[in-house]
């Protein structure tokens, strides 16, 4: 697969668990996906450190999937905030309307 900015992506463990993650469309496994692709990045990222130093186009590359992991749980986190909000006001809605019939 080649990203939006034009990264080659591999089958390696990590690849394939961020290719997981960001194609979930389940909502409720999307948090597990999301912590298991983020471990392998950070591991992966260990790993090249301390035993090649760095590999300039594969620690792009686990910068650019950390930043996406990262965004698509931002936004898992802002819809879960959302849904919750509109939860609270539309009981808060009913019971104001309830007070007022009675």
């Amino acid at each position: 697969m080649i990203t939006s900015q034009g990264t080659v992506l591999t089958n390696q463990p990590w690849k394939e668990l961020y290719q997981a993650a960001i194609s979930e469309p389940d909502l409720n496994k999307l948090p597990e996906r999301l912590s298991s692709a983020e471990a392998a990045v950070v591991a992966r990222a260990r790993e090249l450190f301390y035993t090649i130093g760095d590999d300039g186009e594969e620690g792009e590359s686990l910068d650019y999937a950390m930043c996406i992991l990262h965004t698509l749980r931002e936004s898992l986190n802002r819809r879960d905030r959302v849904d919750i909000a509109g939860r609270v006001a539309m009981t808060m809605s009913s019971k104001a309307k309830w007070q007022t019939a009675s």
